[in-house]
């Protein structure tokens, strides 16, 4: 039986995937009717206070240039000299900091999770704005508090329709096709490359449920610099059978020859591009880890404490993916890191990945598999799962 979600207003995961993904842009009214915020806006600001937390200040107006940007970490009295209106704080990451998010997240199990990125959420008085804009990842937003206006153009967009000399890469000419008035609950999914303009009509926050999109150049880059920190001072370019050139300043067949040989033989295999895409996906961009807790438990000390604990929670802290390639071992990814592990364990690694949340229950008796629970136990130590009442951080 096909299953359909409601978060996708009727539609099978499947079908989003088919005909919205990277396509067109759906607007879902009341996704998540019972969608509360669990953070006001005062809290919000106190996140934006701290030194770990990522965030950002835009000032339409009142600021040394219209489409002002600042950097956090702020201070109670910059918020207290804040306009009463046109101006928008983002904070980055917010998962990490509510574990209320992190049922949210689960609600988009129907995309890779390597893919998503983070939860960020933004406060606006009325008229608040970050300005018309496009962005080249996938978003999901989603209403929490008041009322946004939201108007989009299907149009292309020029690479030079920017106001110059801002910090922010806004729109000079946006033309809205469409528009619509998102209240708590809504839900509106954007492709890469619409833009868009969203203006607060009153005391106004939302969720924005991103994804990663590295770059074609990220990626190129971030193998070679794998491949080359493999390779040592003594492997240089050498020539013994040197011929004698009539032209000194030709760069001959050989010589090229030479140069394509020794880029083609550094070029890995497919289990190598693999392992490093797998250990490149999951570290973090922001740079913030997960911190292993003060007293490291032996395995039976940590099922101990599962036990009583009931359930476990991976860390928002630490990105879980694996890659299963019907080999002898299935590889679990934490965190920029590579465990490869038995075959016998593909099933409990695959619902470590698939599941933020996993209870006893739900392990059932992987409980009593002492490869995994010393799998577990190691998890732990590194601070990658903890137990619900340490606050799933």
């Amino acid at each position: 039986m096909t299953k359909h979600s409601p978060l996708l207003d009727g539609l099978s995961p499947a079908r989003f995937l088919a005909d919205y993904w990277q396509k067109q842009p759906l607007l879902v009214k009341n996704a998540l009717p019972d969608f509360t915020s669990p953070i006001s806006p005062d809290e919000l600001a106190g996140l934006a206070c701290e030194d770990e937390v990522e965030s950002r200040i835009v000032l339409e107006r009142d600021g040394p240039q219209p489409w002002a940007l600042e950097i956090g970490p702020f201070d109670d009295e910059h918020f207290a000299h804040l306009p009463e209106t046109h101006w928008t704080l983002l904070v980055q990451e917010c998962n990490k900091y509510l574990p209320e998010l992190i049922t949210l997240l689960e609600q988009f199990n129907f995309i890779p999770n390597w893919r998503i990125d983070d939860i960020m959420v933004s406060y606006a008085p009325e008229h608040g704005s970050v300005g018309p804009h496009m962005d080249q990842y996938d978003v999901f937003l989603i209403q929490g508090l008041g009322h946004r206006r939201w108007q989009i153009s299907t149009d292309p967009v020029a690479a030079d329709n920017v106001i110059p000399d801002l910090d922010l890469r806004i729109m000079r000419d946006f033309q809205a096709t469409d528009e619509w008035v998102l209240e708590p609950g809504d839900m509106l999914y954007l492709p890469p490359g619409v833009a868009h303009y969203g203006v607060a009509l009153d005391d106004c926050m939302t969720f924005s449920v991103g994804f990663r999109t590295p770059t074609v150049s990220e990626l190129l880059t971030g193998f070679l610099d794998e491949i080359a920190s493999g390779l040592n001072d003594h492997q240089r370019y050498h020539d013994p059978d040197l011929p004698l050139q009539t032209h000194p300043g030709e760069i001959t067949a050989g010589a090229r020859a030479r140069i394509r040989r020794i880029i083609r033989s550094t070029m890995a295999d497919d289990a190598v591009i693999d392992q490093w895409f797998g250990r490149y996906i999951t570290e973090s961009k922001s740079g913030q880890i997960a911190t292993p807790p003060a007293q490291p438990l032996s395995t039976d000390e940590f099922l101990q404490q599962l036990h009583a604990a009931g359930a476990l929670w991976r860390s928002e802290y630490a990105r879980f993916s694996f890659i299963d390639n019907d080999a002898d071992e299935i590889i679990l990814f934490v965190d920029g890191q590579a465990w490869p592990l038995s075959r016998a364990l593909a099933k409990h690694v695959s619902r470590l990945c698939d599941q933020r949340q996993i209870t006893n229950d739900e392990f059932g008796k992987a409980l009593h598999d002492e490869p995994f629970t010393r799998l577990l136990s190691q998890l732990y130590n590194a601070g990658y799962v903890e137990f619900p009442q340490n606050g799933g951080k």
